[in-house]
């Protein structure tokens, strides 16, 4: 389940972390996860990954994070994806290794995390597109973050305050990103993030938008469509 979460199926991603937690004392419960994941991945042996021909080659991030997903420690989850030409290239739904102390803090956190991603994926974009004798990306990356008090503060900078005295300056390199003209960080509503799917559970029309919305089809809807299937 790993393999798949990691490679062709990122919709588990989030059933896959919560459950791996518990690798080294499972239970019963824990195997009813296990069972539960195994009979949708059955159920869904024909919905891949599709790239599409003809649509914008632009990427575009989103990010979000479950504040306190673990209660037992702290920890909050961290989700992101990347799409290139409408399709996850890049995801990641994994815990927290520090504990935030609220829901602005856990987001910046993840931000920062998403925005050390898009520094890499655009270097090595821009290397392939280089090698194959076209135009490297000049344009900043958008990056669509949901809580608005996120955005605002990664856009004026660090500033020591009685409201982020206890968040690392570091945590602020998005920040310098988008200064820098790299990255562009954008208010999304909350139920057009894409990234609900990699730090919560969700209701099953807002779990199968987030599928469509990462470039997901089922193989028997794809008849005449162009496209490359991974």
């Amino acid at each position: 389940m790993m393999y798949l979460a990691n490679s062709t199926m990122p919709d588990i991603a989030f059933a896959v972390n919560l459950l791996a937690r518990h690798n080294a004392a499972p239970t019963k419960r824990h195997w009813t996860g296990v069972k539960q994941i195994l009979r949708y991945v059955n159920g869904t042996r024909d919905l891949e990954l599709f790239f599409q021909r003809g649509t914008s080659s632009e990427m575009i991030g989103y990010t979000n994070a479950g504040y306190q997903s673990d209660p037992h420690n702290g920890r909050s989850q961290t989700g992101f994806v990347f799409l290139q030409n409408g399709t996850a290239i890049s995801r990641t739904s994994s815990k927290q290794t520090l504990a935030t102390t609220s829901t602005n803090h856990s987001e910046i956190v993840t931000l920062y995390e998403a925005s050390r991603e898009c520094v890499w994926l655009r270097r090595m974009i821009n290397h392939i597109q280089q090698s194959c004798g076209l135009k490297a990306i000049t344009a900043p990356t958008i990056i669509y973050e949901d809580n608005a008090a996120c955005v605002t503060q990664m856009e004026i900078g660090y500033i020591k305050s009685n409201i982020n005295k206890y968040i690392s300056p570091k945590l602020f390199y998005p920040h310098e990103l988008q200064q820098n003209g790299e990255i562009d960080i954008l208010k999304t509503k909350s139920y057009d993030n894409l990234t609900d799917q990699f730090t919560k559970s969700l209701p099953t029309s807002s779990f199968e938008k987030c599928v469509k919305g990462i470039g997901m089809r089922r193989v028997r809807d794809l008849q005449g469509s162009g496209g490359e299937i991974s």
